[in-house]
C-alpha cells in the first residue's frame, strides 16, 4: 500500500527514508553546514530535541507547530540529523538512550492522531504489518526485548499459529519501541574529529545538563534511601555472599539507574566470593549500555517474580517499581531536611 505524504509528515517522522529522501543529496560539508546561516538555525532546533530528550516523559511535550513550508521542514530534519551528531559525539550511551527514547515517544504522539492508512504505512516502512492484531513470534520477541513489563513475557501472551495476539494499544505501544530500537542501533554515529571540535560547546552543554538532571531526579546515592530488596542485596553482597543472576542484574540496573558510576559499581562486585574481575566489568558495563542498550532495573513485580523481593515495608505497597521508591524516599527526606533547617532558623 502507497500513501502520499504530506510535507510536514517528513517534519514528524525524521527517520523515514522519504524524508532522507525529501533532504536530497546534500554536496555541503558538514563543517560549511555548522557556519551556514540555516545550519546554526538547525543546531538550535537539534540543541532543543536533546534537551528535551532530558527532560522527564511530562515535560517532554514540544509546544511548536510542526512547520509545513519546505525551509520549515529542511531545518526541522536538519536539527534532528545534528541531534544525533551531538550525542554521537558525546559517546555517552546514556544520553544516546535518552535521544533515541525521546524521538520514537515523539513520533507515537503524532502516529496515534493519523489516518488508519497513512499509520500503516509508517509502520510498515519500519518493518511492522499493524493492519493485524497480531505479530510473528519471532518478529514480536524481537520488538519487546528492551520491555521489561511482566504482560510482555511471551509466557503471558496469547500465541496461536506461529503468532502473538496484540490489542490496537499495545500495537501502537510496539510500534514506539520498534521506532526506538532501529534509531539506538543506527547510534552512535561515526563523526569525524574535527566536527565533534566544532560541536564541543553543544557537548559540554548537553553533558553538564544531563549531570544536573541526574541530580535532580536521583541527588547523590545514598543507600538508607534504597529500597529493601536493594538494601538487602547490597549487604549480602558486601558480606560476601553469592547472589543469584537475578539479583546482580537488579542492583546493577538498579544502581547505574541512580547515578552510580560503571567503576564504583564494579569496586563493590569485588567482595562477592566468585569475584572475576573482567567478567564483572564486561555485565556492568553491558547492562550500563556498552551493548546498545541502557538497561532498567526490574519492576516490583517482576522482582517477585524472581524471588528477590525482599523485606518489603508500608512503602512498598504503594509503589510499583525499587526506582519510584528511592525518588519518593529521597524527596522525603529532603523535605523533612528543609523543614528542620526552617525550624531552626525560626527559634
Amino acid at each position: 500500500m502507497r500513501v502520499a505524504l504530506e510535507l510536514r509528515d517528513f517534519a514528524k517522522y525524521p527517520f523515514l527514508k522519504e524524508s532522507q529522501q525529501f533532504m536530497g543529496r546534500n554536496t555541503d560539508i558538514i563543517e560549511e553546514f555548522l557556519c551556514s546561516s540555516p545550519g546554526k538555525i538547525a543546531l538550535r532546533h537539534a540543541m532543543d530535541r536533546v534537551r528535551a530528550a532530558l527532560r522527564s516523559p511530562g515535560q517532554q511535550d514540544d509546544m511548536r507547530d510542526i512547520p509545513s513550508d519546505n525551509l520549515g521542514v529542511k531545518i526541522s530534519v536538519s536539527g534532528y540529523v545534528l541531534a544525533r551528531i551531538i550525542v554521537s559525539c558525546t559517546k555517552d550511551r546514556s544520553l544516546i538512550e535518552r535521544l533515541a527514547r525521546y524521538e520514537a515517544q515523539r513520533a507515537f504522539r503524532f502516529l496515534i492522531d493519523e489516518e488508519e492508512d497513512k499509520r500503516v504505512f509508517i509502520a510498515g516502512s519500519i518493518g511492522i504489518n499493524s493492519a493485524g492484531a497480531d505479530l510473528p513470534v519471532i518478529q514480536y520477541v524481537e520488538i519487546v526485548a528492551g520491555l521489561h513489563e511482566e504482560r510482555w513475557r511471551l509466557v503471558n501472551r496469547d500465541v496461536w499459529n506461529g503468532r502473538v495476539r496484540v490489542s490496537p494499544v499495545e500495537m501502537n505501544e510496539l510500534l514506539r519501541e520498534q521506532v526506538r530500537v532501529i534509531l539506538l542501533r543506527q547510534l552512535p554515529l561515526s563523526v569525524p574529529e574535527t566536527v565533534c571540535g566544532l560541536l564541543l560547546p553543544q557537548t559540554g552543554e548537553i553533558q553538564g545538563l544531563f549531570q544536573q538532571t541526574m541530580l535532580e531526579q536521583f541527588g547523590a546515592v545514598e543507600e538508607d534511601s534504597f529500597p529493601p530488596c536493594m538494601q538487602s542485596l547490597m549487604a549480602a553482597l558486601t558480606g560476601g555472599t553469592n547472589i543469584p543472576h537475578a539479583g546482580r542484574f537488579a542492583l546493577t540496573a538498579f544502581l547505574h539507574n541512580i547515578g552510580m558510576a560503571a567503576s564504583d559499581i564494579i569496586a563493590l562486585y569485588c567482595r562477592a566470593p566468585d569475584f572475576d574481575i573482567s567478567k564483572t566489568q564486561y555485565q556492568v558495563e553491558h547492562i550500563s549500555g556498552r551493548s546498545g542498550t541502557e538497561y532498567t532495573a526490574p519492576s516490583c513485580a517482576a522482582m517477585r517474580t524472581y524471588g528477590i523481593c525482599i523485606n518489603s515495608d508500608a512503602l512498598c505497597e504503594k509503589i510499583n517499581h525499587p526506582l519510584n521508591y528511592y525518588r519518593t524516599r529521597k524527596k522525603k527526606e529532603k523535605k523533612q531536611e528543609s523543614g528542620g533547617s526552617t525550624g531552626t532558623s525560626q527559634s
